[in-house]
């Protein structure tokens, strides 16, 4: 297994059996590196395309400049608008990438202070200079252009007159344009008003449009849009482009994640930052990734939780705090796991299970108010299953051994036994009468885990506490200062997926050191998940922690349910994504180009 082999140091690049590097080479026409056999392709390609315009044309100029041009593939439209830049810089002498541009107005602000501008007003003593990105655009003969812009998520129409303009010529200020370009526009506020009729739109009337920095590639057709998941995870700035739901996403988790941290500053917590790289990775039951410090010499872990160090900075007497970062888990990827995620976790002198249910109850469902302005949402699954969430509080509490004792109709062993072979076997045997299974290693823990999935979780669609684990499958909590074998803790579960996790602090050395033990015991038995002991951790507890409670919030996942996105990829600006080959990549590229169009 990757977790007991030694770490080994890397490997030297001048070995004489070192593979040697793959040779690129110079595009001619667009300056890449690339490889010998894309280079023999888009040579090939050329030829054709050379050979198909040496033939007569029976078209209009007008025609032949426009055409070939709807017809370019990805890779033939690149090369066209690298030549017209070289056009631009050497016969014009222009430079399509300025360092700057004077903007004096926000487009939303531009649209609501001239909304009220009826058709065929305008303002021409009000300058406004603007960078917008052209969506879409057309012409009315050679003296009128329309450009549909946006920036900042706003959209604005840009109308452009001949009779208007300053500075450079009207036509050299606009047939260079394209799709996808950055603008600045000089002009003033106006409202069209149609010759043949319609009520027209706020516009910007344009005196002088600047190239402030062209887009090289197609953009998809405004008809067909972006819709393909694969590439709007790979290009995310290319889905920021064509799709304004996904802007509205991310400026909503920015909200959540933003009214988290104010709640917390409010009542007097502390933000704090703690490190990413671990000796050992602790804090969570999770599979962790390896990294390898060069310098000192020194195999590392990716952090799983902060927990461990937070709770060292509430012995040292910073009785509030927490931290809004990313976890890193060497899991399986599906539809609500991504390895790199976002948590908050806080840490809390003098709290315990029950003040946190409260103190989460409050956080959460005010959040929900705030930012969407109701207490009830909507969440659609993959399968188009949908969900009524109510998130006022009250929520409901479910003591877990109770639950499941009930739901399977069977008396379990006393809590503070689990740990034993006896109870092992009788949880594999309630297993086997109930025609279940559990994924190895299989250990009480897991088995327990797997009952409350199927018998409890999957009930639970608005939020809803489930409390009272034992402590095997906790071995960060306090023990239940009333039920042996429990631990004082619960996970709140929001349509059958887990949020957040709580409890109050074991801040006993000795206990925690025997519960990490145990968890020692599972990590022989398989477990890649079970903690090691942290005798850093442990010290740090004789120094003594006060009672404590602690809790952890899955940021990512609470912004899937408030975004109604069924998979986190849609809620993560960057999602890990496989790796494809170059073979695959020119594939996408070609399938790309049949919907793809100026």
């Amino acid at each position: 297994m990757a977790s007991e082999q030694d770490p080994q140091p890397p490997a030297d690049a001048s070995a004489p059996d070192a593979e040697p590097a793959q040779k690129l080479y110079d595009d001619p026409v667009t300056g890449e590196k690339i490889s010998k056999t894309e280079l023999k392709r888009r040579t090939k390609q050329r030829e054709k395309a050379a050979a198909k315009q040496s033939k007569p044309q029976p078209a209009s100029n007008a025609q032949r400049s426009a055409q070939p041009e709807e017809e370019l593939n990805p890779n033939q439209y690149f090369e066209l608008r690298c030549r017209q830049l070289d056009h631009l810089r050497d016969e014009r002498k222009i430079n399509p990438y300025p360092h700057k541009f004077h903007v004096n107005t926000r487009l939303s602000d531009f649209t609501s202070t001239y909304a009220d501008l009826k058709a065929g007003d305008s303002r021409p003593d009000v300058e406004t200079r603007v960078g917008v990105r052209i969506m879409a655009m057309r012409s009315a003969g050679a003296s009128l252009r329309f450009y549909e812009c946006k920036a900042e998520g706003v959209a604005i129409q840009v109308m452009c007159e001949a009779k208007e303009a300053t500075g450079t010529p009207f036509a050299e200020q606009h047939d260079h344009l394209r799709r996808g370009d950055w603008i600045g526009v000089v002009g003033f506020p106006g409202h069209t008003n149609p010759k043949k009729g319609g009520a027209g739109e706020l516009s910007i009337f344009a005196r002088e449009v600047t190239l402030l920095t062209p887009c090289l590639h197609q953009l998809p057709s405004k008809h067909f849009g972006l819709k393909d998941k694969e590439q709007r995870y790979r290009q995310r700035y290319l889905d920021l482009i064509m799709n304004d739901t996904t802007r509205s996403t991310f400026m909503r988790r920015a909200q959540i994640i933003g009214y988290l941290r104010q709640f917390l500053n409010d009542r007097n917590f502390l933000e704090v930052q703690t490190p990413m790289m671990n000796k050992i990775a602790g804090g969570a039951s999770a599979r962790p990734f390896k990294t390898y410090h060069n310098d000192l010499n020194m195999e590392m872990f990716m952090r799983v939780a902060p927990e461990l160090y937070l709770k060292q900075l509430v012995v040292g007497g910073l009785e509030r705090v927490y931290e809004i970062g990313r976890q890193f888990r060497n899991e399986d990827i599906d539809l609500t796991h991504n390895p790199e995620f976002t948590t908050l976790e806080f840490y809390c002198a003098f709290f315990d299970v029950n003040d946190l249910m409260d103190f989460t109850e409050e956080m959460v469902s005010s959040l929900v108010k705030s930012v969407t302005g109701s207490y009830n949402t909507v969440y659609h699954t993959q399968d188009g299953k949908e969900y009524h969430i109510n998130w006022q509080p009250p929520w409901p509490r479910i003591d877990m051994i109770p639950a499941l004792e009930e739901a399977t109709g069977t008396k379990f062993p006393p809590a503070d036994q689990f740990h034993t072979d006896e109870s092992l076997d009788f949880f594999v045997k309630l297993l086997e009468k109930l025609n279940m299974t559990c994924s190895p290693p299989v250990t009480a823990s897991r088995i327990i885990d797997k009952l409350t999935g199927d018998f409890i979780e999957s009930r639970c669609i608005s939020p809803t506490f489930i409390k009272g684990h034992p402590m095997v499958m906790s071995p960060l909590a306090k023990a239940d200062r009333a039920r042996p074998g429990l631990c004082e803790r619960f996970e709140v579960f929001t349509c059958t997926k887990e949020i957040a996790n709580a409890y109050t602090e074991l801040n006993d050395p000795i206990d925690q050191r025997a519960r990490f033990e145990e968890q020692a015991k599972d990590k022989d038995k398989g477990d890649l998940e079970a903690q090691l002991i942290d005798e850093t951790f442990c010290t740090a507890l004789e120094y003594a922690l006060p009672p404590t409670g602690g809790f952890g919030l899955g940021v990512d996942r609470l912004v899937m349910f408030l975004t109604d996105q069924y998979s986190i990829k849609e809620v993560l600006t960057f999602p890990l994504m496989k790796d494809i080959s170059e073979t695959a990549a020119h594939s996408v590229a070609e399938a790309l180009a049949k919907t793809t169009v100026n």
